[in-house]
């Protein structure tokens, strides 16, 4: 389903943090991306989930070379995607309730009549309850928020999802609670996963396989 080749990316030309990196995501797998904080696989996540342009190679999605990042490519290939990040307060906006930061993607895509439907529908799938969905992001814990950033990731039913050190800042229980709404997405849909993080154990348990940093090329 996507293949990154020969990627070099960075925020200043002059000072690439990802160099020359290649990777695959074959259609419903599920692949661990293992390495240091630091090394770049935040950045190659972004570059795959369309997030970054990179400085040089080549993206394709199903067979086909990506020509435009962000809000310039296509809908299809943008909507293929569903990004969680490791710091949810930092990814969601703090004016809007649960709710409407769930649904938030459905609005921006023009199909917010399904809102409502969708928002019920997986606010049990993430483990929220409906009282929490009136609440701000300041006025609940940051494993409800990680569920409603996950909820937020899964609305417009993505055909893959990159997890960016998803359960890095959560505690034990909730973090085995999240990657059990994304196996329960996965086996549902048939979506491949992008999980990067640095917790060995969490990968090799999570994925079909684990791409250690250093061995990329």
């Amino acid at each position: 389903m996507l293949e990154l080749r020969s990627i070099t990316a960075g925020y200043t030309r002059d000072a690439p943090i990802v160099r020359g990196v290649s990777l695959t995501v074959a259609a419903g797998e599920s692949v661990g991306l293992l390495g240091p904080s630091g090394c770049g696989k935040s950045t190659l996540a972004r570059v795959a989930a369309l997030l970054h342009r990179p400085d040089s190679g080549t993206l394709l999605l199903d067979g086909a070379p990506v020509r435009h990042w962000r809000h310039r490519a296509p809908r299809d290939q943008r909507t293929a995607f569903g990004v969680v990040f490791q710091q949810a307060r930092l990814s969601a906006d703090p004016r809007l309730p649960l709710s409407d930061l769930i649904a938030e993607p459905l609005r921006a895509t023009g199909r917010g009549e399904d809102a409502p439907d969708r928002v019920a529908e997986l606010t049990p799938a993430v483990g929220l309850t409906p009282d929490l969905l009136t609440r701000r992001p300041h006025e609940v814990s940051d494993g409800q928020l990680q569920r409603a950033c996950l909820a937020r990731a899964l609305v417009l039913r993505p055909r893959m999802l990159v997890c960016d050190e998803m359960t890095a800042m959560l505690d034990a229980s909730t973090a085995a609670a999240l990657v059990a709404a994304v196996e329960d997405y996965r086996a549902a849909t048939g979506a491949a996963l992008l999980a990067v993080g640095h917790d060995r154990t969490l990968l090799e348990r999570w994925c079909d396989r684990v791409v250690h940093w250093d061995g990329l090329s």
